[in-house]
């Protein structure tokens, strides 16, 4: 067996006390933040960690103090803007606040939450924040919270789950959006959305387990019938997965004799896609086909027409989560808050009257 050299081994506590020639209980004061030590031997040590590139075992340091420093995230698509924007506020307030944080990526499948729940967990996280793919099967989750470990739910609600939560209220945000596609004449209004079920006709909200996902679908179908719309569910669309099944759910409407002359969107990935088969087809925004989207994607403003979108405090959820989570984990005890940030209708290019 090859040995390692000395110089490529970590370097350690002892290692540090050497080189600034103080005992090693007295390095472990200084680099651990806690005891008295004169501001003298504190200003060697730190030189020496320094000096030698000295990185603290985190592992040992939670093992000895029982906190990781580490909180993991869960969320359902890091390819989503919206949920690479919502990671970058909860990383910021976890710096600010000495937190390291762990991601991980459920593909809003549960399996994989629940496994990446496990991982993060095996990982002595000190607390989690989890974007839940789905309100029936939440045991993971409320294994977590009876443990005491800390537990905030990112952009989702889950009614049954008395925890720290951060959400928009999606429903009156899709009944703004909807007013507005009302408002300028249309009345064939389709919504696509990317939760699954069983075919890509919506029949109703039973089919639906994603809170967010039931909201803007409910906030939809009733500014629809307010309106006087009729069935207005008929033009709901699921199963917007993933690139090549949004272009064909885009197409089947889009080619349909009573096509649509409004869409609605539920994610910038899927207005993306939405919007190349509009072009591919040779059809133009808003002549032809209005367009808006959830979420203030940095493309959106750009297109011409720039989209008409809704927007979402989307950074300040992540924050805000974050910052909800470290409080617990200060120790600071409070009732479950759930807070409800608000939306806006960001008013562009992308909505006409509807083509005679």
């Amino acid at each position: 067996m090859t040995k390692v050299p000395y110089s490529a081994r970590p370097k350690t506590v002892a290692d540090v006390a050497r080189a600034a020639n103080v005992s090693k209980a007295t390095a472990a004061r200084v680099l651990g933040g806690y005891g008295v030590v004169s501001d003298t031997i504190r200003a060697s040590v730190t030189a020496a960690a320094k000096a030698l590139d000295y990185r603290p075992n985190e592992l040992a340091r939670s093992m000895t103090t029982g906190r990781s420093g580490i909180i993991g995230v869960v969320v359902g698509d890091i390819e989503n803007p919206f949920f690479s924007l919502a990671v970058r506020g909860i990383s910021d307030a976890a710096k600010a606040s000495s937190f390291n944080v762990i991601l991980a990526n459920s593909g809003e499948k549960i399996e994989a939450e629940k496994a990446a729940v496990r991982l993060l967990i095996g990982k002595r996280v000190d607390g989690l924040i989890v974007t839940p793919s789905e309100s029936r099967d939440i045991g993971h989750l409320r294994d977590i919270h009876r443990s005491g470990r800390p537990l905030a739910l990112l952009d989702r609600a889950l009614p049954d789950l008395d925890v720290d939560t951060v959400t928009v209220d999606d429903r009156e945000a899709a009944i703004r959006a909807t007013r507005v596609l009302i408002d300028a004449g249309h009345r064939n209004i389709a919504y696509v959305t990317a939760v699954e079920a069983n075919g890509h006709e919506y029949v109703d909200l039973g089919q639906i387990y994603t809170s967010s996902v039931r909201e803007r679908i409910d906030g939809f179908v009733s500014a629809c019938r307010d309106a006087g719309v009729d069935r207005p569910e008929r033009h709901v669309r699921l199963g917007a997965t993933g690139p090549r099944e949004t272009r064909r759910l885009a197409d089947e409407l889009l080619s349909h004799p009573g096509r649509p002359t409004a869409i609605l969107a539920s994610d910038s990935v899927i207005a993306l896609e939405i919007l190349r088969a509009i072009r591919q087809r040779g059809m133009g925004i808003p002549n032809d086909i209005s367009l808006i989207t959830f979420h203030d994607a940095d493309w959106t403003g750009v297109t011409t027409p720039p989209i008409t979108v809704i927007d979402q405090p989307v950074y300040a959820l992540g924050h805000s989560v974050a910052e909800l989570l470290i409080r617990r984990l200060n120790g600071q005890i409070q009732p479950p808050e759930r807070l409800v940030l608000r939306t806006a209708i960001i008013t562009r290019g992308s909505v006409g009257p509807p083509h005679p």
